[in-house]
């Protein structure tokens, strides 16, 4: 998680750590003094948040403002999208206060929330496999989803996740890193495997309804795509922590702390900006067939 990177000192609530009896010096900007032989994971740490803040806010206030705004009948996936875009708005949005604590300030206070943060972040998934799961019984069960399409549920469901979330992420931010881990490390895992396995599901089904058949159906083409597209998301955001972090233990320091958990994480990161920006584009795509087939529609005009 990315509160790995959080050295385990700033639980000290006197002075920040850059303030010293020689007086004031800036933190190190690769954070741990062993990981100056290999900052460059950091690098790129700093640039994900960069482009999170410069895209990924806007994208995911677009996606909240987008369901709120929608008359047309929505996908009953949009409460869980809507969830998980204000997540990922409110965890781009640390970015400054973030990199101002890092690379200035190195104040405990902030620390505190960035681990707040941090553990928000970190429990994402849990609404990526509502998302994954609403899916596959919409597609693989349908029987099953028709008679749970009221979205009551899914709101109850939410108001669930969200109180994970947040027991998780004060847990994290009050008791430090250690108290959750191997939490994250269940969370994360399980989450992966529900999510493959959902979409592996919806593809084979989809692939199965046209057996046979020279050409897929437009409708079930589009949805095989984004399927496909969101299976691939998945794996490279989240197998990079299931395969390198149950090994955490034979890392020496600093490829622990210097290179391996600040990459991972950092790919993880990236999802607050690729989800919304995949909805966004489904959108789109939708709109525009809808233009089209009103344009091909015959205009009757009464003189």
């Amino acid at each position: 998680m990315d509160s790995d990177l959080i050295n385990s000192e700033t639980s000290n609530f006197s002075l920040p750590q850059n303030v010293t009896v020689l007086g004031w010096r800036p933190p190190l900007w690769y954070h741990y003094e062993e990981c100056a032989v290999a900052p460059y994971a950091f690098i790129f740490y700093f640039i994900v948040k960069v482009f999170n803040l410069a895209l990924g806010f806007p994208a995911n206030t677009l996606v909240m403002w987008h369901i709120a705004t929608s008359k047309s009948e929505s996908s009953t996936s949009d409460v869980f999208i809507f969830n998980l875009a204000a997540l990922d708005t409110f965890f781009c949005l640390m970015t400054p206060i973030e990199l101002t604590n890092r690379l200035y300030l190195d104040y405990w206070g902030i620390w505190h929330l960035q681990h707040f943060a941090y553990g928000v972040k970190d429990t994402t998934p849990l609404f990526l496999t509502c998302i994954c799961l609403d899916r596959y019984l919409a597609v693989v069960h349908p029987i099953v989803f028709t008679n749970i399409r009221d979205n009551r549920m899914r709101i109850g469901i939410s108001a669930l996740v969200w109180a994970m979330i947040l027991a998780y992420a004060i847990t994290e931010s009050i008791l430090g890193v250690l108290s959750v881990t191997k939490v994250f490390s269940s969370l994360i895992l399980s989450s992966f495997f529900i999510m493959v396995f959902c979409n592996i599901s919806i593809i084979w089904v989809l692939r199965k309804s046209v057996a046979g058949k020279e050409v897929m159906n437009p409708v079930k083409k589009k949805a095989f795509k984004m399927v496909v597209i969101l299976l691939a998301i998945i794996v490279v955001n989240y197998l990079p922590p299931v395969a390198l972090m149950p090994f955490a233990s034979t890392y020496t320091f600093v490829q622990m702390h210097c290179q391996i958990s600040v990459s991972v994480f950092s790919i993880m990161d990236l999802s607050s900006t690729i989800d919304p920006i995949l909805y966004i584009s489904k959108t789109d795509r939708m709109s525009c067939s809808c233009l089209k087939r009103t344009a091909n529609k015959p205009v009757n005009i009464n003189v």
